[in-house]
């Protein structure tokens, strides 16, 4: 994870500035580049997407999107997984999503690389509940947990046949020993 701080740079010259592969994110004055994501984070992000839109695009509760940079509270983030609620969900008037997303995720997923700060991550999950967001996922694959953010509540560390919270009105049945299985592509 690269950090670039520069001497003063305000949310709207960084808004200006290229896109870079991989994201860049501005939190707290500082200009933070997302790690390339590797094969297991690329797999269970994924996995995750499909899983989520299976259940919940076609009766339009929700949708779940990849890398899609939010912009809220000062800060501009690329969650590995953003959900937004369809009624949260802007659109133009064809029909398609408007661009720019500039609320909270109503649930983030956060996949813990290797090379990442997991108290980083984990302040950016904490920034989205403090805007309005309802959940929020840190999976690490590692040690094959998943921990799970609520507003108002102690975070809740999910591992093997544990079931995992989804967001209201998604119906998704999912154990952690579930989303880790995904990896195994290779009997």
């Amino acid at each position: 994870m690269t950090v670039v701080k520069p001497s003063s740079i305000a949310l709207e010259e960084f808004l200006n500035l290229p896109e870079t592969k991989p994201a860049s994110e501005y939190i707290d004055g500082a200009i933070i580049q997302k790690p390339m994501p590797k094969a297991r984070h690329s797999i269970l992000q994924s996995k995750l997407i499909y899983t989520i839109n299976t259940v919940a695009e076609e009766r339009q509760i929700a949708y779940a999107f990849p890398e899609l940079r939010c912009t809220f509270g000062d800060r501009s983030i690329v969650p590995d997984v953003t959900i937004l609620r369809w009624e949260h969900i802007e659109f133009d008037e064809n029909g398609e999503p408007i661009d720019d997303v500039l609320i909270s995720p109503d649930w983030i997923i956060e996949i813990l690389s290797p090379d990442q700060s997991s108290n980083r991550v984990t302040g950016k999950i904490l920034h989205c509940l403090k805007f309005g967001c309802q959940l929020g996922w840190l999976i690490d694959p590692n040690d094959r947990s998943i921990i799970i953010f609520q507003p108002k509540q102690q975070p809740e560390l999910r591992q093997g046949i544990d079931d995992l919270t989804s967001l209201d009105g998604i119906e998704l049945k999912l154990t952690v020993e579930q989303v880790f299985d995904w990896l195994k592509m290779k009997a």
